[in-house]
């Protein structure tokens, strides 16, 4: 007989943000899918793509595989430890990622964004932030994407889209609650 007593699980099943450790989460699913789901027709075989924030590395793999062989993914965290274990979790499924250069792991402040490896196609962020970093905007490549939850801690954040046009316009799309 199947136990659905819920109270008997940690929360690894359940759509919520969990811990990782360090005083960090990892973001709930949801996120993670609305965030793929906004970036996947952008994030294609070639795509150079920076994940701010990238914590224990399981959506840096996502994009990796998007962005496929011959693609870029640059995560950034400010955790030196959550560094690592990115690069643990990472090669333990996929190690061809990290000998390869197609996922580079750096500890560096995420909302400086990493200026020697722009421009990105793509820019996913899963720390929250009081407004939209400027330096990520400039490092994204004309016609590429930014996703940012942007609110108050603690307080009422949303998901917005910031997409760069030809020519450099930037346009700011608010999306649902998050």
């Amino acid at each position: 007989m199947l136990d659905c007593d819920r109270t008997k699980y940690r929360g690894e099943y359940f759509d919520s943000p969990q811990t990782i450790g360090y005083n960090q989460t990892i973001s709930a699913p949801h996120m993670h899918a609305m965030c793929l789901e906004i970036l996947s027709p952008l994030v294609q075989e070639g795509s150079k793509v920076m994940d701010v924030g990238s914590g224990s590395g399981y959506l840096t793999a996502c994009l990796a595989r998007l962005a496929g062989e011959s693609g870029k993914v640059v995560g950034l965290e400010t955790v030196p430890q959550l560094v690592n274990d990115s690069k643990e979790n990472i090669n333990r499924d996929c190690p061809e990622f990290l000998t390869s250069g197609r996922v580079l792991i750096k500890h560096a402040n995420g909302w400086l964004g990493c200026p020697e490896e722009a421009p990105f196609d793509a820019i996913h962020v899963g720390a929250a932030a009081a407004s939209v970093p400027t330096a990520l905007v400039e490092q994204l490549r004309e016609g590429g994407t930014l996703v940012i939850p942007v609110g108050p801690n603690g307080g009422e954040q949303n998901l917005v889209r910031i997409d760069k046009e030809m020519g450099g316009n930037v346009r700011k799309i608010g999306r649902a609650h998050v």
